[in-house]
């Protein structure tokens, strides 16, 4: 294997012809594969799952938003393959790490994912590769963590291998961003890590946004998602305030958006869902307290946002009982299974502790979601994997006491679900638009 010095990396870089590496193909790194991919970049794929390869290299996609026929493009011009073979990390001259980084079952980082595919890394680093770390994280991870594993290769950094963060930021779904119309932040351990990290960014993405340390880098996400989490908790609590008001908290946004400086909208729901905004926070309080700091903002707002889903259920416990039923024995229909509109990912969505939660109350519980056919398995609602989406027709809906309207999808149509159910409970106030029938709508 040729060793590659940081003069040739970096020609390498310039000119396109730097074998890319991204280890885990989902969310992010699927994306980040197709980007360099048609920036020029040869990419190598790594994942675990051999299902994921296996319909990677047949040039099928298994992500909703990101079109089968992106992936045969790719295989046709011979930019990318897929394997499951992490052997096979010696070929790459730089070797990307999308993995996940939840919290454990007491709220602190689950570090093992990142730790795991360093230790791999290790068993096959060679000099002159640029290692590049994109999972959400603590600052001092890169630092911390990868440097010392890493180095069980025998490899010094900065002087064998290069080593770098830059945080992602994909919002699946979203139609105005692309992955590569997103300002890219980047960092390196050390100035030549960081100016490769830069160069190979640069060659893929409209924007790249250097920063002084890894560090900086790591607490920029950590910064953006933290700001989304306290804004929510925010509106989350005034909805419940407002509701005692007799305040549509909705009316009060929506009015408010309206000065052109001094506010910016967000919107409350049954709960925070994806792997970022319930999680990320998180990483920061468990890193602070190491520092003898409180991240009493923070915690207070995931108590909020935490909260959230026995707040809906509350609100639909209080409208059955108007029709004189109980939760217990009633026939729930959660509409709405994704952490989000319009797109199949269920990751930490409030859905599922919504629906825990009503079952536990005697209620039978079903779900109807445009883009969940089934569920998959979840690490920590294993009862409900298999359960399959009810059809949607007036027929179904008019068998439930209630239907609580979870994720507001915007191919779903509300006029129907509002005529043929005898009570919708609103969460998102997706039924803004929905005149007729208005006495059977509760927002929540």
């Amino acid at each position: 294997m040729q060793v590659r010095k940081r003069s040739d990396l970096k020609e390498l870089i310039r000119e396109r012809k730097a074998l890319v590496s991204v280890i885990g193909l989902g969310y992010v790194g699927l994306p980040l594969v197709i980007s360099f991919s048609k920036a020029g970049f040869p990419v190598l794929g790594f994942d675990i799952d051999d299902k994921k390869v296996s319909a990677l290299n047949k040039g099928k996609s298994y992500i909703l938003h990101i079109p089968s026929k992106e992936i045969k493009a790719l295989l046709r011009g011979r930019k990318f393959s897929a394997t499951s073979d992490f052997s096979k990390l010696k070929k790459p001259d730089v070797i990307i790490v999308c993995v996940p980084t939840p919290l454990d079952e007491h709220r602190e980082p689950d570090m093992r994912y990142i730790v795991d595919t360093a230790e791999v890394i290790a068993k096959y680093l060679r000099k002159g590769q640029l290692v590049i770390l994109e999972s959400t994280t603590y600052p001092g991870t890169t630092d911390e963590v990868m440097i010392p594993i890493l180095e069980k290769s025998g490899l010094k950094a900065t002087a064998d291998f290069f080593l770098g963060f830059s945080p992602e930021r994909e919002d699946p779904g979203n139609p105005n961003f692309s992955t590569t119309q997103i300002p890219k932040v980047v960092a390196g351990i050390d100035s030549r890590s960081s100016e490769l990290a830069t160069l190979l960014y640069s060659r893929a993405f409209e924007k790249v946004i250097p920063v002084s340390s890894t560090r900086a880098a790591e607490a920029v996400k950590l910064t953006e998602n933290i700001f989304r989490a306290v804004n929510i908790a925010l509106v989350n609590e005034l909805k419940m305030i407002y509701t005692q008001f007799g305040i549509d908290i909705w009316e009060v946004i929506e009015a408010a958006k309206t000065k052109p400086f001094g506010f910016m909208p967000f919107y409350p729901g049954p709960g925070l869902g994806g792997h970022c905004i319930p999680i990320d926070p998180f990483y920061l309080t468990w890193k602070a307290r190491e520092y003898g700091y409180a991240t009493r903002f923070i915690e207070l707002a995931g108590e909020i946002n935490t909260n959230m889903p026995n707040y809906v259920i509350g609100a639909l416990a209080r409208s059955l009982n108007e029709t004189k039923k109980p939760v217990k024995s009633s026939r729930i229909l959660i509409l709405g299974l994704a952490y989000k509109k319009n797109v199949a990912d269920v990751r930490e969505s409030p859905a599922f502790p919504i629906m825990k939660k009503l079952i536990s109350m005697g209620a039978t519980v079903d779900y109807h979601d445009p883009y969940v056919a089934s569920i998959p398995h979840m690490r920590n609602y294993p009862e409900f994997e298999g359960v399959k989406s009810i059809k949607w027709s007036a027929k179904n809906l008019a068998k439930y006491d209630a239907v609580m309207i979870v994720t507001d999808h915007s191919n779903v149509d509300y006029k129907f679900l509002v005529a043929h159910s005898r009570l919708v409970i609103d969460t998102r106030n997706a039924t803004k638009n929905v005149k007729r029938n208005r006495k059977r709508i509760k927002l929540a």
